[in-house]
Protein backbone atom coordinates (compact mmCIF):
# COMPACT_ATOMS: atom_id res chain seq x y z
CA UNK A 1 0.00 0.00 0.00
CA UNK A 2 3.30 2.39 0.05
CA UNK A 3 3.52 2.17 -3.28
CA UNK A 4 0.05 3.43 -4.00
CA UNK A 5 0.02 5.96 -1.40
CA UNK A 6 3.56 7.38 -2.04
CA UNK A 7 2.09 6.85 -6.50
CA UNK A 8 -0.88 9.42 -4.62
CA UNK A 9 1.72 11.89 -3.36
CA UNK A 10 3.21 12.09 -6.73
CA UNK A 11 -0.11 12.53 -8.76
CA UNK A 12 -1.71 15.00 -6.32
CA UNK A 13 1.32 17.70 -6.33
CA UNK A 14 1.04 17.80 -10.25
CA UNK A 15 -2.36 19.46 -9.76
CA UNK A 16 -0.83 22.38 -7.79
CA UNK A 17 -1.01 25.32 -10.03
CA UNK A 18 2.67 25.22 -10.50
CA UNK A 19 4.31 21.59 -10.17
CA UNK A 20 8.09 21.07 -11.02
CA UNK A 21 10.07 17.68 -11.39
CA UNK A 22 13.20 17.28 -10.74
CA UNK A 23 16.17 14.73 -10.28
CA UNK A 24 13.50 11.86 -9.04
CA UNK A 25 11.08 14.61 -6.99
CA UNK A 26 8.12 16.34 -8.02
CA UNK A 27 7.54 19.88 -6.00
CA UNK A 28 4.25 21.09 -6.10
CA UNK A 29 3.62 25.15 -5.50
CA UNK A 30 0.74 27.63 -4.94
CA UNK A 31 1.51 30.93 -5.64
CA UNK A 32 -1.40 32.27 -3.21
CA UNK A 33 0.20 30.93 -0.02
CA UNK A 34 4.09 30.46 1.28
CA UNK A 35 2.54 27.85 3.98
CA UNK A 36 5.29 24.86 3.57
CA UNK A 37 1.76 22.24 4.32
CA UNK A 38 0.91 23.70 0.89
CA UNK A 39 3.94 23.97 -0.66
CA UNK A 40 6.20 20.86 -1.11
CA UNK A 41 7.64 17.61 -2.41
CA UNK A 42 7.85 14.18 -2.73
CA UNK A 43 9.44 11.30 -4.54
CA UNK A 44 8.60 9.39 -7.33
CA UNK A 45 8.53 5.43 -5.85
CA UNK A 46 11.76 3.79 -5.84
CA UNK A 47 14.15 7.02 -6.34
CA UNK A 48 17.51 7.24 -5.53
CA UNK A 49 18.46 10.63 -5.78
CA UNK A 50 22.20 11.61 -6.03
CA UNK A 51 23.49 14.91 -3.98
CA UNK A 52 23.23 17.08 -7.18
CA UNK A 53 19.35 15.87 -7.35
CA UNK A 54 18.73 17.17 -3.78
CA UNK A 55 20.45 20.19 -4.26
CA UNK A 56 18.44 21.16 -7.11
CA UNK A 57 15.31 20.54 -5.26
CA UNK A 58 16.49 23.16 -2.66
CA UNK A 59 17.37 25.46 -4.94
CA UNK A 60 13.82 25.56 -6.93
CA UNK A 61 12.62 26.07 -3.35
CA UNK A 62 15.16 28.61 -1.96
CA UNK A 63 14.72 30.80 -5.85
CA UNK A 64 11.03 30.82 -4.31
CA UNK A 65 11.24 31.99 -1.14
CA UNK A 66 10.16 28.79 0.28
CA UNK A 67 10.98 26.24 2.71
CA UNK A 68 12.43 23.18 1.35
CA UNK A 69 9.76 20.58 2.55
CA UNK A 70 9.20 17.09 2.00
CA UNK A 71 5.91 14.54 2.62
CA UNK A 72 6.44 10.97 1.78
CA UNK A 73 6.30 7.54 2.62
CA UNK A 74 10.18 6.22 3.23
CA UNK A 75 9.26 2.48 2.35
CA UNK A 76 7.79 3.23 -1.43
CA UNK A 77 11.18 5.11 -1.46
CA UNK A 78 14.21 3.82 0.76
CA UNK A 79 17.31 5.72 -0.38
CA UNK A 80 15.31 9.21 0.04
CA UNK A 81 15.36 9.92 3.71
CA UNK A 82 19.34 9.10 3.83
CA UNK A 83 19.98 11.88 0.67
CA UNK A 84 18.16 14.07 2.78
CA UNK A 85 19.82 13.55 5.88
CA UNK A 86 23.28 14.40 3.95
CA UNK A 87 21.77 17.33 3.20
CA UNK A 88 20.87 18.77 6.32
CA UNK A 89 17.53 17.61 5.95
CA UNK A 90 15.48 16.78 9.60
CA UNK A 91 12.63 14.74 10.40
CA UNK A 92 9.87 16.97 11.16
CA UNK A 93 7.29 14.77 11.74
CA UNK A 94 6.50 10.90 11.30
CA UNK A 95 2.67 9.91 10.53
CA UNK A 96 1.11 6.77 10.47
CA UNK A 97 -1.30 6.25 8.28
CA UNK A 98 -4.75 4.48 7.89
CA UNK A 99 -6.27 2.55 5.19
CA UNK A 100 -10.25 2.41 4.33
CA UNK A 101 -11.36 -0.11 1.36
CA UNK A 102 -15.13 -0.51 0.49
CA UNK A 103 -14.87 -4.14 1.62
CA UNK A 104 -13.66 -2.51 5.77
CA UNK A 105 -16.21 0.66 5.30
CA UNK A 106 -18.22 0.82 8.70
CA UNK A 107 -20.97 2.99 8.72
CA UNK A 108 -21.57 5.06 11.84
CA UNK A 109 -23.82 3.24 14.24
CA UNK A 110 -27.05 5.48 15.56
CA UNK A 111 -29.30 4.13 17.73
CA UNK A 112 -31.98 6.40 19.83
CA UNK A 113 -29.39 7.79 22.17
CA UNK A 114 -27.24 8.36 19.17
CA UNK A 115 -29.01 10.01 16.62
CA UNK A 116 -27.19 10.71 12.75
CA UNK A 117 -25.48 13.52 12.63
CA UNK A 118 -26.52 15.59 9.57
CA UNK A 119 -23.29 16.08 6.53
CA UNK A 120 -23.90 19.16 4.46
CA UNK A 121 -21.32 19.75 1.02
CA UNK A 122 -21.10 23.40 1.02
CA UNK A 123 -23.09 25.29 -1.74
CA UNK A 124 -21.50 28.69 -1.72
CA UNK A 125 -18.79 30.87 -0.69
CA UNK A 126 -19.31 31.75 2.82
CA UNK A 127 -20.10 28.22 3.59
CA UNK A 128 -16.52 27.43 1.96
CA UNK A 129 -15.53 30.15 4.33
CA UNK A 130 -17.14 28.99 7.56
CA UNK A 131 -15.25 25.48 6.56
CA UNK A 132 -12.29 27.58 6.30
CA UNK A 133 -12.67 28.99 9.36
CA UNK A 134 -13.66 25.86 11.25
CA UNK A 135 -10.25 23.89 10.32
CA UNK A 136 -8.11 27.06 11.37
CA UNK A 137 -10.01 27.15 14.69
CA UNK A 138 -9.79 23.10 15.51
CA UNK A 139 -6.04 23.37 14.17
CA UNK A 140 -4.68 25.79 16.88
CA UNK A 141 -3.99 28.67 13.51
CA UNK A 142 -1.04 26.82 11.55
CA UNK A 143 -2.77 27.41 9.04
CA UNK A 144 -5.25 31.38 9.47
CA UNK A 145 -8.43 31.22 7.62
CA UNK A 146 -8.10 32.93 4.30
CA UNK A 147 -9.63 33.81 1.15
CA UNK A 148 -6.99 31.57 -0.56
CA UNK A 149 -8.25 28.62 1.59
CA UNK A 150 -12.03 29.26 1.00
CA UNK A 151 -10.82 28.97 -3.05
CA UNK A 152 -8.88 25.59 -2.58
CA UNK A 153 -11.46 23.98 -0.49
CA UNK A 154 -13.92 25.05 -3.41
CA UNK A 155 -11.58 23.60 -6.26
CA UNK A 156 -11.17 20.70 -4.27
CA UNK A 157 -14.83 19.87 -4.72
CA UNK A 158 -15.31 21.13 -7.79
CA UNK A 159 -12.50 18.96 -9.20
CA UNK A 160 -13.45 15.60 -8.42
CA UNK A 161 -12.86 15.43 -4.51
CA UNK A 162 -14.98 16.39 -1.67
CA UNK A 163 -15.74 19.08 0.89
CA UNK A 164 -18.34 18.24 3.99
CA UNK A 165 -19.25 19.61 6.75
CA UNK A 166 -21.79 19.85 10.30
CA UNK A 167 -23.48 22.94 10.71
CA UNK A 168 -23.51 24.97 14.23
CA UNK A 169 -26.85 25.64 15.77
CA UNK A 170 -25.93 29.09 14.38
CA UNK A 171 -25.48 28.26 10.46
CA UNK A 172 -21.48 28.60 11.18
CA UNK A 173 -19.34 25.26 10.84
CA UNK A 174 -18.96 22.63 13.43
CA UNK A 175 -16.81 20.33 12.22
CA UNK A 176 -15.70 19.45 8.52
CA UNK A 177 -13.43 17.15 6.35
CA UNK A 178 -11.87 17.42 3.27
CA UNK A 179 -11.22 14.61 0.52
CA UNK A 180 -8.60 15.18 -2.48
CA UNK A 181 -9.69 13.51 -5.97
CA UNK A 182 -8.75 9.48 -6.52
CA UNK A 183 -5.49 8.96 -8.56
CA UNK A 184 -3.89 5.95 -9.20
CA UNK A 185 -6.72 4.08 -7.02
CA UNK A 186 -6.56 5.96 -3.85
CA UNK A 187 -7.90 9.34 -2.11
CA UNK A 188 -6.64 10.88 0.66
CA UNK A 189 -8.70 12.34 3.37
CA UNK A 190 -7.55 15.17 5.40
CA UNK A 191 -8.29 18.22 7.44
CA UNK A 192 -10.63 16.39 9.75
CA UNK A 193 -11.10 19.00 12.20
CA UNK A 194 -14.59 19.98 14.67
CA UNK A 195 -14.44 23.34 16.56
CA UNK A 196 -13.84 22.82 20.27
CA UNK A 197 -17.19 23.17 21.42
CA UNK A 198 -18.76 20.67 19.53
CA UNK A 199 -16.41 17.91 19.94
CA UNK A 200 -17.38 14.63 21.03
CA UNK A 201 -20.66 14.63 19.11
CA UNK A 202 -19.53 12.21 16.26
CA UNK A 203 -19.20 15.08 13.81
CA UNK A 204 -15.51 13.74 13.06
CA UNK A 205 -17.39 10.18 12.37
CA UNK A 206 -20.13 11.53 10.46
CA UNK A 207 -17.73 13.83 7.94
CA UNK A 208 -15.23 11.16 7.53
CA UNK A 209 -17.48 8.37 6.93
CA UNK A 210 -19.36 10.54 4.07
CA UNK A 211 -16.31 11.43 2.17
CA UNK A 212 -14.98 8.12 2.35
CA UNK A 213 -18.11 6.67 0.92
CA UNK A 214 -17.99 9.20 -1.67
CA UNK A 215 -14.85 7.99 -2.79
CA UNK A 216 -15.63 4.59 -3.14
CA UNK A 217 -18.74 5.65 -5.36
CA UNK A 218 -16.19 7.80 -7.50
CA UNK A 219 -14.30 4.28 -8.49
CA UNK A 220 -11.70 4.83 -5.06
CA UNK A 221 -10.42 1.20 -4.12
CA UNK A 222 -9.14 2.80 -1.11
CA UNK A 223 -8.83 6.29 1.06
CA UNK A 224 -6.13 6.86 3.39
CA UNK A 225 -5.47 9.55 5.89
CA UNK A 226 -3.35 10.46 8.73
CA UNK A 227 -4.44 10.49 12.59
CA UNK A 228 -2.93 12.26 15.36
CA UNK A 229 -3.66 10.66 18.80
CA UNK A 230 -5.20 7.64 20.05
CA UNK A 231 -8.79 9.42 20.53
CA UNK A 232 -8.66 10.33 16.61
CA UNK A 233 -7.16 6.52 15.96
CA UNK A 234 -9.96 4.78 17.85
CA UNK A 235 -12.67 7.14 15.43
CA UNK A 236 -11.30 6.04 11.57
CA UNK A 237 -10.52 2.27 13.25
CA UNK A 238 -14.54 2.36 14.31
CA UNK A 239 -15.63 3.40 10.42
CA UNK A 240 -12.85 0.69 9.06
CA UNK A 241 -9.69 2.45 8.88
CA UNK A 242 -6.28 -0.18 8.98
CA UNK A 243 -3.23 0.78 9.90
CA UNK A 244 -1.08 0.48 7.04
CA UNK A 245 2.45 2.08 6.77
CA UNK A 246 4.25 5.59 8.18
CA UNK A 247 4.85 9.16 6.24
CA UNK A 248 7.86 11.56 7.55
CA UNK A 249 7.60 15.15 6.88
CA UNK A 250 11.46 16.60 6.25
CA UNK A 251 12.34 20.24 6.16
CA UNK A 252 15.82 21.69 5.69
CA UNK A 253 16.09 25.05 7.82
CA UNK A 254 17.98 28.36 6.58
Amino acid sequence: MDINVQSFAVANLRRRPHALETGGFVAGFDPATSSPYINYATPHPGARPTRDDVRALVAAFRERGLVPRLEFAPDAAPAVEAALRDAGFTVEETHPYLVCTPATLIPPHRDGRHPAVPVETPSCDEEYAAVDAAQAESFGGLLAPSAEGTARLRRTQESGGGVRFVRAPDGSCAGAAACSAPAVGTAELAGVATRPAYRGRGIAGAVTAALTGAMFDRGAASVWLEFSGAGSRRVYERLGYRHHGTRLDMRLEA
